[in-house]
């Protein structure tokens, strides 16, 4: 945990005031970048690759997500959006619990060992000691912002929904400085932004729903001119911010979300989910051993295996690209050469979007 407060009567809204991102936040300067060849040519295309938990669950993962990152490079334009790192929002959900429990220790022992692991993690990936203690400073920075959330939520034994999204939003913000940092040790230029800076939404915090014209405007102003100068935007997904610039989250599980959301945003030509699994499976592998991939198949299709459970698709996902006509790709981080399924208005043999 962090020290105590020195004004121990400091409201919960000026606490979570603290954990408000702005322009010039750790995550929204940008990293050290590196401009290779790659950047020198034209753009073809835009595509949005949205990484899940287990593709950033530690150094060797993030390091094959900077690889195909890199190598996508070659066909057009990236935007890269992730998760926290595998179990991180489970455990930072807990803290929050525990802070309103009262039970400061566990909460302590929870913080200790994310600061390990996320610090483990930039030691793995970046080479230079200077460029770690830079890394490492910024992820110190968000870690001390969430201790004085849960520390207030400790005092007061209340814990609003509006802290728990501030607190549990930590995973993503921690998440995209590793990404980035990875990419740079690639010779890719990067930029760590807080989607807070890009996707607005309403209120309703913990199930946030995006408001789409504003975010449009805002993904113009302030991703565009990065891919124009050649740079991969690396942003978080699961969080935004309302109108006024509170954080915000979308669900549980809903990165998948953010990543649709902002293919819309920007009018991609495609959006991948990069996950653990080859794709969608005809059945439960673990119920089927003979299961196979889906090669392809229409919304309508996804949408109602979304709806009945299956796990790798977040029900909401489809919603923003389907206005759009985007089709959607899951990719499996672990076997990239393989094809995967694509999710079109469709399905087989409709032909493509434009």
């Amino acid at each position: 945990m962090t020290a105590p407060l020195k004004n121990r009567d400091m409201s919960l809204a000026s606490a979570e005031t603290l954990a408000r991102p702005t322009v010039g936040s750790p995550a929204s300067r940008p990293h050290r970048l590196i401009h290779g060849p790659l950047h020198e040519r034209a753009k073809k295309s835009l595509r949005v690759m949205k990484f899940g938990g287990t593709s950033v669950a530690d150094a060797s993962c993030i390091t094959k997500v900077a690889h195909i990152v890199r190598d996508s490079l070659r066909e057009g334009s990236v935007v890269v959006v992730v998760s926290a790192m595998c179990g991180v929002t489970s455990k930072l959900v807990e803290a929050a619990a525990q802070s309103e429990a009262g039970n400061s220790r566990r909460v302590a022992t929870i913080f200790e060992e994310l600061r390990e692991r996320h610090a483990s993690v930039a030691s793995a990936l970046v080479r230079s000691a200077q460029t770690r203690k830079r890394l490492w400073r910024k992820m110190h920075a968000l870690f001390q912002t969430a201790g004085v959330l849960c520390e207030d939520v400790l005092l007061r034994r209340a814990l609003t929904l509006r802290a728990r999204d501030s607190i549990t939003g930590l995973g993503e913000r921690l998440s995209v400085l590793l990404v980035a940092a990875a990419l740079a040790e690639q010779e890719v230029a990067s930029e760590a932004i807080e989607t807070t800076e890009l996707i607005v939404t309403d209120a309703c915090h913990g199930a946030a729903e995006p408001l789409m014209d504003q975010t449009r405007e805002r993904c113009e102003v302030r991703l565009r001119p990065v891919l124009l100068r050649g740079i991969v935007p690396v942003v978080t997904g699961f969080i935004g911010a309302t109108v006024d610039g509170v954080l915000t989250t979308l669900g549980r599980n809903s990165s998948d979300y953010s990543g649709t959301i902002l293919g819309a945003a920007l009018d991609a030509d495609e959006v991948t989910l990069w996950t653990d699994v080859d794709g969608i499976l005809t059945a439960d592998p673990k119920i089927v051993p003979g299961a196979t991939e889906i090669r392809e198949m229409s919304y309508r299709e996804a949408c109602a295996l979304a709806e009945m459970g299956a796990k790798v698709l977040h029900p909401k996902t489809l919603r923003p690209i389907m206005q759009r006509g985007i089709p959607l790709f899951i990719r499996n981080t672990f076997a990239p050469d393989r094809p995967g399924t694509k999710i079109t208005a469709t399905g087989p043999g409709g032909g493509a979007r434009r």
